[in-house]
């Protein structure tokens, strides 16, 4: 669901999926808050929306197209 608002967003194709799954430390880190969407140490842990989404990447200066 995360993947499909980055998709609504225009911004699906910089996105690198990173399986925690096999790294204790991201593991332990984000648990139950993942997916998490990460851009130079700003953070958006799910759940999030749409609108929020959109606040986070205006928010960090990552241009979007909708």
């Amino acid at each position: 669901m995360a993947f499909e608002l980055c998709q609504q967003a225009g911004i699906a194709e910089k996105v690198d999926i990173v399986d925690i799954a096999f790294d204790d430390e991201l593991f332990s880190r984000y648990g139950v808050t993942i997916p998490v969407l990460n851009f130079q140490g700003n953070e958006i842990n799910w759940p999030f929306d749409l609108q929020e989404l959109q606040h986070w990447l205006n928010d960090n200066g990552i241009t979007y197209h909708q």
